[in-house]
């Protein structure tokens, strides 16, 4: 059996029952959405929404990058998305280690050297939350007054409070 084998079986199970062919490419609800890869955070479930209604980004610590700022502009230019939620999360593994840290472990268990690679870990989470959203705020790529919050979503609980309001 390869790497990729159940996956692939899923999908035909998947394909068989596919019925998303009408969907448009523009988020249904105008919302855009940067979260964390963490595998506890379902943000369709997390947010009431549907497939399609949401352009969703994710990455490590749900933090504005160039990258999620180049897709932010164009989802929101091109395909309809009116307001951004930034949601960072409880438990999150990038508030528990700093840079240093990260390379050392890596570097500890695998012998790869990633000290090139900046991956923004939080030391202070409201803090990074409100740099990220001032960072779209401010972003001349972006609309005047475009709304965006930043919030935090509760592993524990599934309730998301608004750490930084509109």
């Amino acid at each position: 059996m390869n790497s990729f084998e159940d996956l692939l079986a899923a999908n035909k199970g998947y394909s068989a029952r596919f019925t998303g062919a009408d969907l448009q490419a523009k988020a249904a609800r105008g919302l855009g959405v940067v979260t964390c890869m963490d595998s506890r955070i379902d943000p369709l479930k997390m947010l009431g929404l549907s497939y399609g209604d949401a352009k969703i980004l994710r990455n490590a610590g749900a933090r504005v990058t160039e990258d999620v700022l180049r897709t932010l502009v164009l989802a929101v230019h091109l395909l309809g998305v009116e307001r951004i939620m930034v949601v960072a999360h409880t438990d999150c593994r990038m508030s528990k280690v700093t840079d240093e840290q990260a390379h050392a472990a890596i570097l500890q268990a695998s012998g790869v050297d990633t000290r090139s690679l900046e991956f923004r870990t939080i030391s202070d989470q409201t803090e990074a939350l409100q740099d990220d959203v001032q960072k779209l705020r401010s972003s001349p790529y972006l609309p005047n007054g475009l709304p965006v919050i930043g919030c935090v979503y509760d592993v524990a609980t599934g309730k998301v409070e608004v750490a930084v309001p509109q």
